[in-house]
Parts: C-alpha cells; structure tokens; sequence
C-alpha cells in the first residue's frame, strides 16, 4: 500500500545538507525516493529538485540544475524569477527548524508556482509534510517574511533580554512564555495582554524600568519604545 499522496513526485532530490535540507529529505522520504545532496549538485533523475540553499544562493544552485525537474526553493522572502527559466515552485515551512527534529505536521508554508502544475506540486508537499499551505505572492514575500521574524527570532531575542534581567531563571519564565502565546493565539493580542501597562499601574512600570536602566542601560530605550507600544495595545483593547 503506498503512502504517497496524489500528485507528489516520485523522486525529489533535496539540495542542502543543513538543518533544513535534512529535515525535509526526511520527512518526504515514506512518501517518495529523496535524495540529498550538497550545494551545486544538479539533481540528475529527479521529478523534483528542491533548494534549500541560503537566498542569495538560490540563483546559482538553479543554474546548476539541467532543465528537465520542477525546481523549488524553501526560501520565504525570493521570488520564483530567482529559478528562472526552470517550471518553479515555492515551499516555505512556517517552522523553526534547529539541530533537533522538528515537528513539520500542522505548521504553515507559503507556496507558489510559475505554473498551475507547479503549484499544485507545492500543494501536495505540503500536505505529505502536514503543512497548512498558503499562497503568498511575490509582492508579499517580504512583509510575510518580516512577520517570520517578529513572532519567532524576535521572539527569542527578547527571551534572551528577560534572561539577562534574571539570570538562570530560564525554566521560570518559560511557562509564562508559553501561556503568554497560547493566550495570543486563541484570544488575540488585546485580550491576551495582562501586566501592569495594561491595568494602568504606572508606578509599577517605573520600578521596572528602573531595574532596567540599571541591569540592562544598553537596552532602555527599547524598553522605552515596547512600552510605549504596549500602552497603544492597551488602549485599543479596551
């Protein structure tokens, strides 16, 4: 009984060995032959060559590809015109993908194809990874990405900051950390936000930032400007 889902290729060849490269060519392997293969190979007997290859890397590792496979790339912010004058798909998965495994299955991805076969070639990788396929358009890209950004690496940046504040403390905040976004995603930002901007306390806040000045000075006026921003959150939340 074979698991592989309409429309996916029978052999993908995955080029880029790294975090993400990997992660895919595993993940597709029940339901296709993959092969993986370092930067610069040219995907020799492939349906399908993907690309997980930096973004300014993507025009040359395509050149490399002989015309023949649909050749996609897992970069959110370049167009397809990087793949040209290859038939090209996008596949982005919207997921931290680090040295462990990570959990494709109900995460989101971009996709885009140069033509309707394509495309519905990005479909049906999605859906043999788990991912809830979105179409973003070209002109989209960079703001979809930037959002990428905010709610993950951003994220992690200020994890990091709340560390410096208080040391070692890392498994107590992570709780707060966790609840803070399951709140965001279920209810949305303005009834998720709780702490003393959002009930008014002002002289609480000053005490905070006072700690901050103190602990953290480099990082004041970034204090400065999330507070302010919050206090605009507040307000539209009540």
């Amino acid at each position: 009984m074979t698991l592989t889902p309409p429309s996916v290729p029978d052999r993908i060849a995955v080029i880029g060995t790294g975090r993400l490269g990997s992660a895919l060519a595993a993940a597709l392997r029940p339901f296709s032959e993959v092969r993986l293969g370092r930067r610069g190979a040219d995907g020799a007997g492939a349906d399908v060559v993907l690309l997980c290859v930096p973004d300014a890397e993507i025009a040359r590792a395509a050149t490399a590809v002989a015309p023949g496979p649909l050749v996609g790339h897992c970069s959110g912010i370049t167009g397809l015109d990087a793949l040209a004058p290859h038939e090209a798909l996008g596949l982005h998965p919207l997921m931290t993908v680090t040295a462990a495994r990570p959990a494709f299955t109900g995460a989101g991805a971009a996709v885009a194809g140069s033509t309707p076969h394509a495309l519905a070639v990005a479909h049906a990788l999605a859906a043999a990874l788990g991912l809830r396929a979105v179409e973003v358009a070209d002109a989209d890209r960079p703001a979809y990405h930037a959002a990428a950004s905010v709610a993950s690496n951003f994220l992690v940046t200020l994890q990091a900051w709340a560390e410096e504040l208080l040391p070692g403390e890392r498994a107590l905040l992570a709780p707060l950390v966790r609840a803070a976004v399951d709140n965001w995603a279920a209810e949305g930002p303005e009834r998720a936000l709780t702490g003393p901007i959002a009930r008014g306390d002002t002289a609480t806040v000053a005490r905070q930032r006072a700690a901050v000045a103190a602990r953290t000075p480099e990082r004041l006026a970034l204090w400065d400007h999330l507070a302010d921003a919050t206090r605009e959150l507040a307000g539209a939340g009540r």
